[in-house]
């Protein structure tokens, strides 16, 4: 054989070799007939070997479209073209009268124990800085230094934003010196939810991944309590992509008992705001995650109407869910915070212009009002006892109950997909890269377990899922026109499920402990955009009670 065809021959080899890898490495990321046969089980369909003959060619025209899309960067904050509405066909808007000029009290003093200051309303705090009895400098440096005292028990806090919040509250200081006041939050510190983008600080959306990332942005509702004199001093805990109270750096603890943890994922406001570390704190809920910190940490949450608060510079998990509201001490310091943060935003397009406001002297005897009586009844928590005395409490202001029940006959198990799908879509990114693998909770339960199973969601189980969602809309509209508020266990039975998916506005409020020294809550439903009627009654029963002003013993020392 000549020196050409042995060379030749090499060549053709070479070449065959070349092919072949290149195949192998190509069947890596083919997928058989019999794959697709297999992956219908999933989802309850089979079709015979000649239909999935015929469809075959079609799903290889499909992956090409998926791969497609992967070639082009979305950012944070581009929502889908397709978006909820939660409007109900015949839905009309209550009356609102606006909100009120705060009441500052005259007369508020400085504590003979300094370290009872952490307990302090948002008015009273707001009288001691108005009357220069103390100044926001000094308020500022009071709370820094409770975070740097109890963080490394409590684990709520990622980043104390100590420069910023002494450089505001300097300003604050100026302005009252120089006769500018801006009001009941002028000079008040407070926490966010490490979700919130604040430009030149880390927002880490509590996961290792994300750790170390800064947001070029600060989110809306941060710009609109700093335009209002409020002080930025911390980003609070986020259990890790919004779930649970576990996070990069270990896991949040409830100031109640520590051995508990604070519940999730808006962990670390309230634990933070139950132990006095800030006097509110701003939080998010997808599926519970304002009310379930709220009630396991003693204190006051409201989760507005779905569109009432900006979610721009918020971190997405579900965008027809999420929805950011305050985390504070009482229902009148709930509806101040919430006064300041609620309106149309221009840069997320989810929110409305609705009518809103608070009218704290209304009479609650014109407020119609019915109640959960057989989920209180067949609730099996330990709060049972507490919510049944709450309803006595209620009954004793003179208000009148009508018994009414959620809405059957929907497919409630089918909900969890919507939540599911949508995050998949906004950490498709994360689970395609394998830095989901990073995370620190691996477990079924786990965000990370959830973040991958999403990628088996198909597009028409997720629409179908939000056709019954209007279903139950439609439901829950002919109960809610009825009433101003529902009285509801917060946990034991549907209540959250259904109103997150709806988007009607909640308020979690303290009923006191139970057997186990823990503290408990009941709900408040309101119909969509009326804050203030639940705002109204939750206040009152607070009048009525002392639950809201209890605290977890060891952070006054």
């Amino acid at each position: 054989m000549s020196l050409f065809y042995k060379k030749l021959r090499g060549f053709i080899l070479l070449c065959f070799l070349v092919l072949l890898l290149t195949d192998c490495k190509q069947s890596k990321t083919e997928f058989s007939k019999d794959d697709v046969a297999k992956s219908l089980k999933i989802i309850g369909i089979e079709f015979n070997k000649k239909y999935i003959d015929t469809l075959y060619p079609y799903l290889e025209q499909n992956k090409e479209g998926f791969d497609s899309l992967r070639k082009y960067t979305l950012d944070n904050d581009v929502f889908p073209a397709i978006r909820f509405d939660p409007l109900p066909k015949d839905f009309s808007a209550r009356p609102q009268a606006g909100f009120p000029d705060w009441n500052i009290p005259v007369g508020v003093e400085l504590p003979r124990d300094k370290n009872n200051l952490a307990f302090y309303s948002i008015p009273q705090l707001a009288s001691l800085i108005k009357h220069k009895k103390i100044t926001a400098v000094a308020l500022s440096e009071f709370f820094i230094e409770r975070h740097k005292r109890y963080n490394p028990i409590l684990e709520c806090t990622i980043t104390i934003t100590e420069e910023m919040a002494l450089e505001q509250a300097k300003k604050m200081d100026k302005e009252l010196a120089e006769g500018k006041y801006r009001g009941i939050l002028h000079g008040i510190p407070y926490g966010v939810k490490d979700l919130m983008s604040v430009k030149g600080y880390k927002t880490t959306w509590g996961a290792e991944p994300y750790k170390n990332q800064e947001i070029d942005m600060t989110a809306t509702v941060v710009e609109r309590l700093q335009n209002a004199g409020a002080v930025l001093i911390a980003k609070l805990v986020s259990g890790s992509l919004a779930r649970g109270d576990v996070w990069f750096g270990g896991k949040t603890k409830n100031p109640w008992d520590t051995k508990e943890g604070a519940s999730g994922s808006s962990a670390g406001s309230g634990s933070a705001t139950s132990a006095g570390l800030v006097p509110f704190a701003l939080g998010t809920e997808t599926l519970g995650s304002i009310t379930s910190p709220s009630t396991k940490n003693g204190i006051t949450g409201l989760r507005p109407t779905y569109g009432r608060v900006s979610r721009h510079g918020v971190m997405s998990l579900s965008w027809s869910m999420d929805k950011v509201g305050p985390m504070t001490r009482s229902a009148e310091d709930c509806a101040i915070v919430y006064s300041f943060i609620t309106g149309k935003d221009p840069r997320d397009q989810t929110t409305t212009a609705y009518p809103d406001g608070f009218e704290p002297q209304k009479d609650i005897s014109t407020l119609r009002i019915g109640y959960l009586k057989k989920d209180i009844e067949k609730d099996t928590t330990l709060s049972k006892h507490n919510s049944e005395r709450a309803i006595k409490t209620f009954k004793k202001l003179g208000l009148t109950l009508n018994e009414v029940e959620l809405p059957e006959d929907i497919p409630y198990k089918s909900f969890d997909i919507i939540l599911r799908a949508e995050a998949g879509a906004f950490f498709d990114d994360l689970v395609r890269s394998g830095d989901v693998d990073q995370m620190m909770e691996q477990n079924q339960k786990s965000r990370a377990n959830s973040l991958r199973q999403a990628r088996l969601i198909p597009a028409v189980e997720y629409l179908q899922a939000n056709r019954h969602r209007q279903v139950l809309i439609e439901k829950m509209n002919t109960i809610m026109k009825e009433y101003d508020v529902l009285i509801s266990p917060t946990f034991g039975n549907r209540q959250l499920v259904v109103t997150n998916l709806t988007g009607h506005p909640v308020i979690s409020i303290p009923t006191g402990l139970d057997k186990e020294k823990h503290p408990t809550s009941i709900t408040l439903v309101g119909n969509l955009y009326d804050e203030a009627s639940i705002l109204l009654l939750a206040k009152a029963f607070q009048k009525n009670t002392q639950f809201d002003e209890m605290h977890p013993a060891g952070y006054t020392d």
